[in-house]
């Protein structure tokens, strides 16, 4: 038994686009990178965001985990990697989009997505690890996300 479950379909499809026997087929698949390398969009996150926000403004904060997490990742993209925030800074931003401003600061440090240091607010640099319930909160295209965020220039640079 396959441990990627479409792995013959995609093996299938191979020989119908290449003329290939299954065994060629399937070796050139294998050979190839894998395909979680492949960045999806993950929808549930999206629908998730469309359902809690009106254009700009958060309706609620979500109580379930997975919802909440992609949430907060769109919010997120209200900052800039590289950039530091005093925490006044951070609430303005977040008060733009809920009034629960403590809350969504606090999500945000303990997802790790936001860095906290001496009253100073950094987003982070790297992927957080995550242990694997956490992992299921999270958006699955998290390091897209992640990467898709605006860097900070200072002016003139």
């Amino acid at each position: 038994m396959t441990t990627d479950a479409d792995l013959k379909a995609r093996v299938r499809e191979r020989m119908t686009r290449t003329g290939e026997n299954y065994t060629t087929a399937r070796a050139a698949l294998l050979a190839s990178p894998p395909r979680a390398l492949v960045v999806e969009t993950d929808l549930a996150a999206d629908r998730a965001v469309a359902s809690f926000f009106d254009g700009d403004r958060l309706r609620s904060i979500p109580t379930r985990r997975r919802p909440r997490a992609a949430v907060l990742m769109h919010l997120l993209r209200r900052f800039e990697r590289g950039r530091e925030y005093a925490e006044r800074e951070v609430n303005a931003i977040l008060a733009t989009a809920h009034e629960d401003v403590a809350s969504l600061r606090r999500e945000l440090v303990d997802y790790r997505w936001l860095n906290r240091a001496d009253g100073v607010y950094r987003v982070t640099d790297a992927v957080p690890e995550r242990f694997p319930n956490e992992a299921q909160e999270v958006p699955t295209d998290e390091v897209a996300r992640l990467a898709a965020l605006p860097r900070w220039t200072p002016h003139g640079g």
